[in-house]
């Protein structure tokens, strides 16, 4: 059946049936003879009940602030929100490091803001930059004692990229060691000048520890929501974006999403890609249960396939059906991007090269409690190591690892890293059978170091020689059953046993060998200093002549 055969039996105009169409996820599709006839009944059924006689207008409601803090690592940014949550997120914290996206709500004199905590290790750079596209507000904490550092300067960054307003939080001015204006000036240089130095950055200086300074700070993100005029329609198309993603043992794949239009509601089928499901229930950041969630609000959505990526858009669809037909289009469609990222033209250069150099790998399997963190880890070890050694993530998955881990492992001889999954004994039983190694990781840095180590250890041993003797040959003696022992007077340094030497002859080398012996007034010794004679014979060198220098040196391993 054809898309106008369709209207007219609807008697419907033909472009808004396309429009409807097209929301379901059959956009460009004017022959409709690859939907089974039960398809055609379902779209036609859906059209009488939902399709409405007249469009409405859109109806832009005010809507509340979603607000991100940014900050380099340790500077306070999980104690500041505590301090406004009155909560102790912080203490929980493995390390004293959040390592994973939430979002949270206050009121503050009858209004609501929406924060979005992020991690401030470097490791976790796609997670902030995440952060600073789904929000309209950017809060940027500062240590007054520590001022502006790298992590500060990137988060600058993801904020200008995303073209969000800055506001300055100054925090810890309760420290001896606090200065306020050394922090100023370091912002100067990155054109976010303080409003009372003539700029038009606000600043608010706070003491999350002694809650100085929070009223004003809340008061300027309102004021620049304000400034901003947020507006969103309620009953609009559904855009949901997710911020972060995990899986629970008992309630299965679980999103966290803002709605940033629209408005989600229980039972209604959503899809972000790959991802899609009928939405059993969602909870607050309380971990209350509501029955719809408007614009500004994040909530944790349950019933979904699977865990979406940050960042992803969920939309509405009609139909489970459609929203699983879309979602394996979505896979299929990854999956011929990943076949041409695979793709490479074989020439007899890349084979020579390919043949000639060998680069190590250190296999790992690896298990996170969160999409967000899972990728934040994955980029971390795959951008480490160098053209001599590398990490090789085998698989990477979220949720405890399960059987199928253990065996990969055990074939692609990988170690298994876990960053806060769950490891069972029976995993831990069947990991000892298997000869496979998990480590259990709560902190990021520990992991960064181990892995290190590990990749240190693969290296090949590279060695420098230091020049630590010079002797001249004065005579050859040619003894039977031993060989070439040369008579030598060490002019400097020690001639050591068991050393390296290279023999000049006018300043080129002649040959190289090792100090096999050395004997003194027939006495084997193991060295001879300066100003000495001795006899040394020399293994692997032939041509050696009176006059010739011997250059002694030691091999230090530098790796």
């Amino acid at each position: 059946m054809r898309v106008y055969q369709l209207a007219r039996k609807l008697k419907l105009p033909t472009k808004k049936l396309l429009r409807v169409l097209s929301e379901w996820g059959i956009e460009g599709k004017t022959n409709l003879s690859s939907l089974t006839p039960q398809e055609e009944a379902e779209i036609e059924q859906l059209l009488k009940e939902k399709l409405p006689e007249k469009p409405k207008e859109k109806v832009l409601s005010p809507r509340d602030p979603i607000v991100t803090v940014l900050g380099h690592v340790d500077h306070g940014k999980t104690t500041l929100l505590d301090a406004l949550r009155n909560t102790q997120v912080a203490q929980t914290e493995a390390g004293g490091i959040t390592q994973r996206i939430g979002a949270s709500e206050i009121y503050f004199q009858g209004k609501r803001i929406v924060f979005i905590d992020t991690p401030g290790h470097e490791a976790f750079t796609a997670m902030r930059a995440q952060g600073a596209q789904v929000t309209d507000i950017v809060v940027l904490v500062i240590a007054a004692d520590d001022g502006v550092m790298p992590q500060t300067e990137e988060a600058i960054n993801h904020a200008r990229a995303a073209n969000v307003p800055i506001i300055i939080a100054i925090n810890k001015i309760d420290k001896e060691n606090a200065d306020l204006d050394r922090v100023k000036r370091q912002l100067t240089r990155y054109n976010l000048t303080p409003e009372e130095w003539g700029g038009e950055t606000i600043c608010v200086e706070v003491s999350a520890l002694e809650k100085k300074g929070l009223h004003e700070l809340l008061e300027m993100i309102f004021l620049q929501a304000e400034i901003m005029e947020l507006s969103a329609d309620p009953a609009g198309e559904l855009r949901a974006v997710v911020v972060e993603s995990e899986i629970n043992r008992q309630k299965g794949p679980i999103s966290t999403v803002i709605i940033k239009q629209g408005t989600l509601r229980i039972g209604e089928v959503i899809i972000g890609g790959e991802v899609y499901g009928k939405v059993r229930a969602f909870i607050n950041w309380r971990g209350e249960r509501l029955k719809d969630a408007g614009p500004s609000t994040p909530v944790q959505v349950l019933g979904l396939s699977d865990v979406a990526l940050p960042g992803q858009i969920f939309v509405r669809v009609y139909s489970e059906r459609i929203a699983k037909r879309m979602a394996d289009e979505a896979k299929e469609e990854a999956r011929r991007r990943s076949l041409r990222k695979r793709e490479k033209i074989i020439t007899l250069e890349s084979i020579f090269s390919s043949s000639q150099k060998e680069v190590k790998s250190l296999n790992v399997v690896l298990r996170a409690d969160s999409q967000g963190t899972l990728k934040a880890v994955a980029d971390v070890l795959t951008n480490m190591g160098d053209e001599n050694v590398k990490v090789e993530v085998v698989s990477q998955g979220v949720g405890e690892i399960k059987k199928s881990d253990i065996l990969l492992a055990s074939s692609s001889e990988a170690i298994i890293l876990s960053f806060n999954a769950e490891v069972s004994p029976e995993i831990k039983t069947l990991a000892h059978q298997e000869e496979v190694e998990i480590r259990e990781y709560q902190v990021i840095y520990d992991i960064i170091e181990d892995i290190k180590l590990a990749l240190t250890g693969m290296l090949e041993p590279v060695y420098a020689e230091d020049l630590i003797a010079k002797a001249e040959i004065r005579d050859i003696f040619k003894i039977p059953r031993v060989g070439i022992v040369v008579g030598c007077y060490v002019r400097e340094g020690k001639v050591i046993r068991g050393s390296k030497v290279k023999v000049m002859r006018e300043d080129k080398l002649t040959g190289e060998g090792k100090v096999a012996s050395i004997k003194r007034f027939e006495r084997d010794v193991n060295e001879v200093s300066t100003g000495l004679e001795c006899g040394v014979k020399i293994d692997g060198v032939d041509d050696i002549q009176k006059g010739d220098l011997i250059e002694v040196y030691q091999e230090r391993r530098l790796r």
